[in-house]
């Protein structure tokens, strides 16, 4: 029998369910049964595991900090390997490069490891993100504007392949394994078991945060996207349409339902040198109910964001990419934005300016701005009726504005989109035939495998 130092369990084990679910942020949790369970607790684990799976003739799905919208790593007829019990950081002051195993939390964890060495990595945005799905879905992390896709910053992997080998990818060596890595999701053909990452000296960081009525959208969209075009690529803005307390004026009222909250970051050496970066919002033609500007950092922020992304609830979320103009998105936005289904529901245009530039990898589409829509409930009987709020009304968004999906919030099993070019597409296919010739790795949950990657 096959030994391991971490936890194995299968199905009839008096474990075998917490191990299976107990972690997972999404509490909206899936009936699928893994035939068995491994928390590993380093390398060789996975290597038994992935072996094991083999010989047993199952495939092998892969979890790290369980943060999934759509549980992508439980699967019926597949080993499930949690890494999240493989937690290591180091650090080399001599390349700035730091390693990590894929069930650290970027924001948690990982920024307050550099921010003691004077160091940043763009992480995740909501505090209890495992680096491995985020990286490898691309990283839509803290000012991406600026710094580029998380998964850019990635130096190297290392990684454990369907027969049961060790490799590593970088840009020199494995080049195909290492471009797959950057933007295929749970499509990579292994599992990651350690991450290099470039690092950067640690910004200074002030928010602006703005409030206004709903009815102010289109005005208020129409000036964004004129700005947008023009901002320094340290300034993040993003709109948020929310039920919460947004803040206000001394006197002022909140109104009924859904308020619109303009939240932007700035990061420099220094506040001196962010201010100026600022200025244009101070030219907004729109009232505010309510205005904060303040110096921050990245800790705060993601603890302003934890407060969005509360443990212990069921969440249903999907996205869309689009180029639309604001005369033709404020119109779907305000429709769907007045009638959020739950008080702590929340949805963003998040301004972007897709880029020229773009490395060589996997991640391939981008658009003016990223639509997204985050519905957080607490009863079991309301799933399906959230699930369908959620993509009936980003389906009908994508089918009219949309050109593609930010894969790390999505769910293909109710609404399949693209998230990679048609191009790339056919070369993650091939590259996962090379690498994983007998399909040993799940890759992407999705009902209809020829509907994968169709917009």
């Amino acid at each position: 029998m096959t030994q391991f130092e971490g936890t194995f369990v299968q199905q009839g084990d008096a474990r075998y369910d917490e191990l299976r679910v107990g972690h997972m942020f999404n509490r909206r949790i899936t009936t699928r049964q893994p035939p068995a369970v491994l928390l590993a607790a380093d390398e060789d684990d996975v290597v038994s595991g992935v072996r094991l799976a083999a010989q047993n003739g199952w495939q092998v799905s892969v979890r790290a900090g369980g943060h999934s919208w759509a549980n992508w790593g439980i699967r019926d007829n597949a080993l499930l390997i949690d890494v999240g019990a493989m937690k290591d950081m180091q650090f080399d002051p001599s390349t700035n490069i730091a390693s990590v195993t894929p069930a650290v939390a970027g924001a948690t964890e990982l920024d307050s490891f550099l921010a003691e060495r004077g160091r940043f990595f763009p992480v995740g945005h909501c505090e209890s993100v495992g680096l491995g799905g985020f990286l490898l879905q691309g990283g839509q992390g803290w000012h991406v504007r600026h710094y580029g896709w998380s998964c850019e910053s990635i130096e190297s992997i290392d990684a454990v392949l369907a027969d049961g080998s060790k490799v590593r990818a970088s840009e020199e060596e494995n080049s195909d394994l290492f471009w797959v890595a950057r933007g295929a999701g749970p499509g990579f053909p292994g599992v990651v078991t350690r991450f290099n990452l470039k690092t950067y000296p640690r910004p200074a960081l002030v928010m602006d945060t703005r409030s206004f009525r709903l009815d102010a959208l289109d005005e208020l969209l129409a000036w964004l996207q004129r700005i947008l075009p023009t901002l320094d690529s340290r300034v993040e803005p993003t709109l948020v349409a929310t039920g919460l307390d947004v803040p206000l004026a001394e006197g002022v009222e909140r109104p009924a339902g859904t308020v619109l909250l303009l939240h932007t970051t700035a990061v420099g050496e220094s506040e001196g040198e962010i201010t100026p970066l600022l200025a244009d919002f101070d030219a907004c033609p729109v009232q505010a109910l309510g205005r904060v500007r303040a110096v921050s950092n990245i800790p705060e922020q993601n603890r302003i964001l934890g407060e969005s992304n509360p443990e212990g609830f069921r969440w249903a979320a999907d996205t869309t990419w689009t180029d639309a103009s604001a005369a033709e998105l404020a119109p779907a936005l305000r429709k769907m934005w007045a009638h959020l289904p739950t008080k702590r529901t929340w949805s963003i245009w998040y301004g972007w300016t897709p880029r020229t530039d773009l490395p060589d990898m996997a991640l391939s589409i981008e658009g003016l701005a990223n639509i997204a829509v985050y519905c957080c409930y607490e009863s079991a009987d309301d799933d399906e009726r959230m699930a369908e709020w959620v993509h009936n009304n980003m389906g009908d968004l994508a089918a009219r504005f949309g050109k593609g999906v930010y894969i790390g919030d999505t769910d293909f099993s109710r609404r399949p989109d693209r998230f990679v070019s048609d191009d790339n597409f056919v070369r993650v296919e091939k590259i996962r035939r090379k690498w994983d010739p007998t399909g040993l790795f799940c890759g992407w949950l999705i009902n209809d495998d020829s509907k994968i990657n169709i917009h």
